[in-house]
C-alpha cells in the first residue's frame, strides 16, 4: 500500500478533475502532493494555510469519497504547508475526513452561533459572505434529458443573464431526490465565475428561519432584514416548504422578496409543491412567487436515468456494464438521489469485498436501496371528483360551475371535506382547483363535519365514496 499511494492519490485527482473542472482543479488541486502515507493516514503537502482552509471549507466532500474509494474507508487526512522562510509547518491533528457533503462553513457558524454579531458586522461593514456553493454542483455536473430539459433551460437563461427579470423569480418544485438543489446552485456557481464580485447566497429555508429566530431573540429582526436587501443580489432559497404555518417568518421573506424584486435581484426558489400548495401563508406573498416562473423538476425518466447512472460511475471511477445500467435503471424509478445511492452502494461493496461490479451484486444493493413499490396508488383530487359524481349520478363537469343545485352542492362540499382528509391538498389548493375561495372551502369542510355528526344518510354517502375511492386507488 505505502509504495503506490501516489498513484492512487494521482487516481484520485483524476476523479476530482472530472467534478471541478479543469479550471478550478487547475487553481485548487494542481499544487497538491502526496508526501507520506502511513498507519491509514495520507499527508498532503499544500503551499499555504489558505488552501488548508478551501479544502475543509469548500471540498471536503469531494475530496472525502475519492479518499475512500483510493484508500478505504478508513483513511485520514492531514496537510503540511509551506510558511515563510522556507520551512515547512505541520497541520497533522489527521481527521477522517467522513463528513457529509453539507458545507460547513464560517458563515454558518457565525449565524447559528452568534447571530447578533454576525449581523451586525455585515451591515455595518459589508463583509463579503460565503455564497454556500457547492463547486460540484455545477451545470457540467448536470445530466440532461427530455424530462428535465425545460427547468434546466430555465435555470441556464438566468445564470447567463442575471440582470433580466424574465424568469424573476425561478420558483422550481418537485419531489424529493430530483436534482432541486443542484440545479439553482449551478446558477450561482456560473453567475459566480462570470463576475467574481456578484453577491450570491444559497441558504435552506430552515437555516433562514433559525436565522430569524436569532434576530428576534437579540431583537435584531429590522438589520435582519436590511442586510438581505441590501447585501445580497442573487438569493437562492431551498426547501421553502419548510416556511408553511410560520407566518412570521414569511412576514419577513416579503419585504426582503419585495426590495430585491423592485431592485432587479434574482430570486429562486425550490420547494416540494407550487405555491398554490403552500399552506399557513398569505396570499399576498404566494402570488409574488408566481410572479415570474414556476416550473416542476419531475422524477427522472428511463433514458435519464441511465444518463445518471453511466456520468455518476464515470465521475467515481466505476465500470457498469449495459445489462448493470439497464437493470438499475428498469428498478430504480424514484429519483436522482435513489440512483446515487446505488451507485455508491456498488462503489463500497466492490472495495469492502474486493470483487468486480456484477448483475448479482448489483440486485442485492438494490434489494437494500429500492423502495417497493406500493400496493396501491395514492389518492388524488381527480379520484375524489370522480367517486363523489358517480355517487350522485353527476357529471364531473358540473361540480365546478356555479351551479346550486342541492345535489351539485352537496357534492361539491363532500370533495372538499374528503380531499382536505384523505389529500396533502392544503385548503387553498383545494380552492383553487374548484374555482372557489379559500373561506369557502374552509365552510365547505365545516359544513360536512357537522352533517355527518347527525345526518344517517349523509354518513352513508361519505362512507360510500370513502370505499369507491379507495377502490379506484388500487386499480
Amino acid at each position: 500500500m505505502n509504495g503506490d499511494y501516489k498513484e492512487k492519490w494521482s487516481r484520485c485527482l483524476d476523479i476530482i478533475r472530472d467534478n471541478v473542472g479543469d479550471e478550478r482543479f487547475k487553481t485548487w488541486f494542481s499544487p497538491a502532493k502526496a508526501i507520506k502515507y502511513k498507519d491509514n493516514k495520507l499527508t498532503l503537502s499544500l503551499p499555504s494555510k489558505f488552501f488548508m482552509e478551501e479544502y475543509e471549507d469548500r471540498f471536503l466532500g469531494l475530496i472525502s469519497s475519492v479518499l475512500r474509494k483510493e484508500f478505504g474507508p478508513d483513511v485520514q487526512l492531514g496537510y503540511e504547508v509551506e510558511v515563510i522562510g522556507g520551512d515547512k509547518e505541520s497541520a497533522l491533528n489527521y481527521s477522517s475526513p467522513m463528513r457529509s457533503n453539507a458545507v460547513d462553513t464560517k458563515f454558518l457558524q457565525s449565524i447559528q452561533h452568534a447571530p447578533s454579531d454576525f449581523l451586525k458586522a455585515s451591515a455595518d461593514k459589508g463583509v463579503e459572505v460565503d455564497p454556500q456553493l457547492n463547486p460540484a454542483m455545477t451545470f457540467e455536473n448536470y445530466c440532461l434529458g427530455d424530462s428535465n430539459k425545460l427547468p434546466y433551460t430555465i435555470a441556464h437563461y438566468i445564470a447567463e443573464n442575471p440582470n433580466k427579470s424574465d424568469f424573476n423569480p425561478f420558483f422550481l418544485y418537485g419531489s424529493v431526490g430530483v436534482g432541486k438543489t443542484h440545479l439553482i446552485q449551478a446558477i450561482g456557481i456560473r453567475i459566480k465565475e462570470r463576475n467574481p464580485r456578484a453577491r450570491i447566497l444559497f441558504l435552506p429555508m430552515r437555516q433562514f428561519q433559525n436565522m430569524y429566530v436569532n434576530a428576534v431573540m437579540n431583537q435584531k429582526v429590522p438589520v435582519f432584514i436590511n442586510w438581505f436587501q441590501q447585501e445580497v443580489d442573487v438569493l437562492l432559497l431551498d426547501d421553502l416548504q419548510e416556511i408553511s404555518g410560520k407566518a412570521k417568518t414569511a412576514e419577513t421573506l416579503f419585504p426582503i422578496f419585495n426590495h430585491m424584486h423592485h431592485n432587479g435581484k434574482q430570486l429562486v426558489f425550490t420547494c416540494d409543491r407550487p405555491p398554490v400548495e403552500l399552506d399557513g401563508i398569505e396570499d399576498r406573498l404566494i402570488d409574488r412567487f408566481k410572479w415570474g416562473v414556476t416550473e416542476e423538476l419531475p422524477k427522472p425518466d428511463y433514458n435519464l436515468r441511465r444518463n445518471i447512472l453511466k456520468f455518476k460511475a464515470q465521475k467515481n471511477g466505476l465500470a457498469l456494464s449495459d445489462a448493470i445500467i439497464d437493470c438499475i435503471a428498469s428498478g430504480a424509478t424514484g429519483s436522482v438521489r435513489e440512483l446515487e445511492g446505488i451507485v455508491m452502494g456498488l462503489l463500497t461493496r466492490s472495495i469492502t469485498l474486493n470483487r468486480p461490479v456484477t448483475l448479482e451484486l448489483t440486485k442485492d444493493v438494490m434489494r437494500h436501496t429500492v423502495k417497493s413499490a406500493p400496493t396501491s396508488k395514492p389518492v388524488n383530487f381527480d379520484m375524489i371528483v370522480d367517486a363523489t359524481a358517480e355517487y350522485y349520478n353527476l357529471s364531473p363537469d358540473v361540480i365546478f360551475t356555479k351551479s346550486r343545485v342541492r345535489d351539485i352542492a352537496d357534492a361539491r362540499q363532500i370533495i372538499m371535506y374528503l380531499s382536505h382528509d384523505m389529500t396533502g391538498l392544503s385548503s387553498s389548493a383545494i380552492g383553487a382547483k374548484l374555482n372557489r375561495r379559500h373561506a369557502t372551502v374552509l365552510h365547505g369542510i365545516s359544513a360536512i363535519e357537522d352533517r355527518i355528526k347527525y345526518a344517517k344518510d349523509f354518513q352513508e354517502a361519505v362512507t360510500s365514496i370513502r370505499l369507491e375511492i379507495n377502490r379506484l386507488a388500487k386499480l
